[in-house]
């Protein structure tokens, strides 16, 4: 049996961890609060945008455009986006699986695909496994700005112009709730599914100048390059949402054995003044 001093030494360092968690569970509180609002922010400029491709896409007289064409898929592209920390949940572990499954069930040898990394937990757990890292980007800020990751999204974009890679899929956490949180698998080039069952037609009209293939030309690139962006603001809101809900879970177990603790360390204490008392009376009585 530990004694009291061991018992009151686990109880004081599980209290200094709950100080911890729960400063822990304050502070993603805080960033989920406004890393929700950035993402409601964005969502109508996202609609613009894809109202406009949509419109210029499937007008009459239809203009033509890499981007919005399937070619034949010689080697594909994973944009995966993870956390520089750990202490989320399963944040990272469960779209990391998805990818790695996916991986390992379409591709038998590295040539066949491109893997760029936004975080640092996942660029390390593919190095680890060996699978070569294209394009990575770590520290991202909690409240990212387009420009902390523009030239990634670009150069993400012209690997399919280029024709270094035939598609584009983006794998992230997509926020649902505080408690809530999808890994969801989106296929970002080439821009084949405007009109589908998911995504919203075009509800207005416009005039173009100069010309439709021209403004296709500079806006579907910021298209595909905001759909980047937009999934990063979604990984961040689920990676605060998902930290803040381990911390919570942590503080409650604390708790929870801090209690235990307590009891252990009453029982014992009451058990070592029981002992004592005993040998006094007995001790008393061998002297009679």
């Amino acid at each position: 049996m530990a004694s009291l001093r061991d018992i009151k030494g686990r109880i004081n360092s599980t209290k200094k961890t709950k100080q911890i968690t729960k400063a822990m569970q304050m502070v993603s509180a805080s960033k989920l609060n406004k890393a929700e609002q950035n993402t409601k922010n964005f969502v109508p400029y996202s609609e613009k945008i894809q109202d406009v491709v949509t419109s210029i896409a499937s007008s009459s007289g239809r203009a033509q455009h890499p981007m919005l064409e399937s070619r034949e898929v010689k080697r594909s592209g994973y944009l995966v986006i993870t956390s520089d920390r750990g202490l989320a949940g399963a944040y990272n572990s469960s779209v990391l699986r998805t990818v790695y499954q996916r991986i390992r069930q379409q591709h038998t040898s590295a040539d066949e695909y491109k893997l760029i990394v936004m975080g640092r937990i996942g660029r390390d757990f593919f190095e680890k496994r060996n699978m070569p890292v294209d394009k990575e980007i770590v520290g991202v800020a909690d409240q990212p700005n387009f420009a902390d990751i523009k030239d990634l999204a670009a150069e993400s974009v012209q690997l399919f112009t280029d024709e270094e890679i035939d598609e584009l899929y983006l794998f992230y956490n997509r926020y649902v709730s505080a408690i809530s949180q999808e890994v969801t698998e989106k296929k970002a080039l080439p821009l084949t599914n405007l009109n589908d069952g998911e995504t919203k037609a075009a509800t207005s009209s416009y005039e173009y100048e100069p010309n439709q293939e021209e403004i296709l030309a500079t806006l579907l690139p910021q298209y595909a390059e905001s759909l980047i962006f937009g999934a990063l603001l979604d990984g961040k809101a689920s990676e605060h949402a998902a930290r803040m809900t381990a911390m919570k879970s942590a503080t409650d177990n604390a708790d929870e054995l801090i209690d235990d603790l307590t009891l252990s360390y009453n029982r014992a204490r009451q058990a070592a003044i029981t002992q004592e008392i005993t040998e006094i009376v007995g001790g008393a009585a061998a002297l009679e």
